[in-house]
């Protein structure tokens, strides 16, 4: 992961202008819509719960609600996704579990993420159920099958291998190397 994060510091060293050059390239339009990112991610053929996982990774980036992220958006969600502080990406982290936006995660909203990053990242090894049940065992406090962001965040921060594996499974460098690369994911 080293090599793969010293790439992209190297990116993100490049002056503003050669970013913004890479970025009108591969967006004339200077907005990417949810139709061009999965494009650039080759989503055809991805399972629905794959195609819910970006869809849900583009709302949150898209701040201001508009249906496009602009050059702003973007290296606002790059620098998060790279430089960002441990509660930022958590706090991030949890707007993305929580599909219905009601301040809580259900396992149901985990489990369906997960299963999404797998499937996108084509990597089968814990099944996504036993990863909900490990972190809710842990990290539900009063045992209710749902968590606030107060828990999310403590529970993840107090249990070194539940935020090792949340890192781990919630990383997007591949995908932001695609985007700033230009280049599809090989698949």
């Amino acid at each position: 992961m080293g090599a793969h994060n010293s790439n992209l510091d190297d990116l993100l060293e490049e002056d503003m202008h050669h970013w913004y050059t890479k970025f009108m390239k591969e967006s004339p339009s200077g907005l990417i819509t949810l139709f061009e990112l999965k494009a650039m991610l080759e989503m055809n053929g991805m399972t629905e719960e794959a195609s819910s996982y970006v869809d849900q990774v583009f709302l949150t980036f898209d701040m201001d609600g508009d249906g496009y992220i602009d050059f702003v958006e973007y290296i606002a969600a790059i620098s998060l996704l790279l430089k960002g502080e441990v509660n930022q990406k958590l706090k991030w982290y949890f707007k993305l579990f929580d599909q219905d936006g009601n301040g809580k995660i259900d396992k149901e909203e985990m489990e369906t993420i997960f299963k999404a990053i797998q499937d996108i990242s084509r990597s089968y090894e814990i099944p996504p159920e036993e990863i909900v049940t490990l972190i809710y065992d842990k990290i539900d406090v009063h045992g209710e099958g749902e968590l606030t962001l107060e828990e999310f965040i403590s529970g993840a921060r107090d249990h070194p291998d539940i935020m090792d594996m949340l890192t781990k499974m919630m990383d997007l460098t591949h995908v932001l190397e695609i985007i700033l690369k230009g280049q599809k994911p090989k698949l």
